[in-house]
């Protein structure tokens, strides 16, 4: 049997993996010069947990959760976001006792039973924050400039950041009612999900992608004609607090976001490069989520983004540079003497940090120099009968044909040679 991986997922492959891990490692270094750290959760979870955070009526959990049983016929799901597992380790943790602000990341994969597009995927490796603790505007515009500020680093530019305010509790009241008021007279043109929404959701009409759907969005009320009072005031110092922070922004009214445990300021980072699914990241301020999975009244905000989408937009901008890594040095063996006298000295040389490559099927200097061409070495190192019987070893630059002959004993120079 030949088997296949399964549709919706694909191989991180060593052309690749590399780029990914670029990505990981500037998305930890902008992570941590706003003070977060990281969070590891588990992959799956209660799928209770995942119902009450989102939402029974949200796509997630009717359509998308990958749900399974344990022997005990416990019910579990793959996690399909990564908000609501931090939210539960918070509280079970009681990180509230060490901090009266938490700032939290995570990287890890998601599963979501969706259509397989480009940028799209049932298995999908998100990044995100969470900033657990205050309720203060300015924190709302930090989290959108650390996304902002991570993808500057990354070279990308043509990102637009919209932004919104949903309201509280208070203010949804009135414009779902509104909502419906405004599309009840069609709902007959709606499609059957939307029908079924404008009792349940009705805010989710807004994000519906069906194209006759769409068009009768258009000209729905606008959330921020019902903001009370305090919410107001909440999304204008947003908008101020990144004016400061000179990070651009345009407001969206439309912009709702898919679950259900949003307040307050939502936003999202378009890239129109991409068609369609143009989203790359997205996120906003949660205060009632904690209530909602048992825990105390705690206002956090944060966001999360897609690798995937991330790789396509630095691809089309033709940002992508480096690549697979070269070995610093490498190892030239004449001999079986000079075998055996060069395997201490790649042991030394890898414990100083250097990529040193050695392939002892290769015996002659013509194949292994060809070799080291091959994987673009900087440096060979070359030990054959004379070298030694004098205890020495030549380095040869690669680049320059350089070469010098150093004695082997003098490994903190040999080192410090090549770096």
């Amino acid at each position: 049997m030949k088997y296949k991986i399964p549709r919706g997922t694909f191989d991180i492959l060593p052309d690749k993996s590399w780029l990914w891990q670029q990505l990981e490692s500037t998305f930890f270094e902008v992570a941590k010069v706003y003070g977060y750290e990281r969070i590891v959760t588990p992959i799956f979870e209660m799928s209770e947990l995942f119902e009450r955070s989102s939402g029974e009526s949200s796509d997630i959990v009717q359509k998308e959760m990958y749900r399974f049983t344990d022997r005990k016929d416990r019910s579990f799901a793959l996690r399909p976001e990564g908000t609501a597992p931090v939210v539960r380790s918070y509280v079970e943790n009681h990180l509230d006792m060490q901090a009266k602000i938490t700032k939290l990341y995570y990287m890890g994969p998601m599963f979501r039973y969706d259509r397989p597009q480009a940028g799209r995927y049932r298995q999908f490796y998100q990044y995100g924050v969470e900033l657990i603790g205050s309720n203060h505007p300015y924190y709302d515009a930090e989290v959108i400039a650390l996304q902002w500020d991570f993808l500057s680093r990354l070279g990308l530019q043509d990102i637009r950041v919209e932004i919104n305010s949903v309201g509280c509790a208070d203010c949804a009241k009135d414009y779902d009612a509104a909502l419906r008021t405004y599309y009840t007279p069609h709902l007959d043109a709606m499609c059957p999900d939307c029908q079924a929404r404008i009792e349940t959701k009705p805010r989710r009409l807004l994000d519906c992608k069906v194209p006759a759907c769409k068009a009768l969005g258009k000209d729905a009320p606008s959330q921020l004609d019902f903001l009370d009072e305090p919410c107001h005031e909440h999304f204008d110092q947003v908008k101020n607090y990144l004016d400061v922070m000179k990070v651009p922004f345009v407001v969206n009214p439309k912009i709702v976001r898919g679950l259900d445990y949003y307040t307050n300021t939502a936003f999202e980072f378009i890239n129109d490069q991409l068609g369609a699914q143009n989203s790359i990241a997205g996120g906003g301020r949660y205060n009632g989520l904690f209530e909602q999975i048992g825990g105390k009244s705690i206002p956090a905000i944060g966001f999360a983004g897609g690798f995937e989408r991330l790789l396509l937009s630095i691809e089309k901008a033709d940002l992508i540079s480096g690549g697979r890594i070269s070995p610093d040095v490498y190892a030239v063996a004449l001999g079986d003497d000079a075998q055996a006298a060069i395997l201490p000295l790649i042991a030394t040389l890898r414990g100083a940090g250097l990529y040193v490559e050695y392939e002892p099927e290769k015996t002659t200097m013509k194949s292994q120099l060809k070799a080291a061409d091959g994987k673009s070495s900087r440096f060979a190192m070359i030990l054959g009968e004379d070298e030694v019987a004098t205890k020495t070893v030549v380095i040869k630059n690669l680049l320059t044909k350089e070469q010098v002959t150093f004695p082997s004993s003098d490994t903190d120079i040999i080192v410090e040679h090549m770096q």
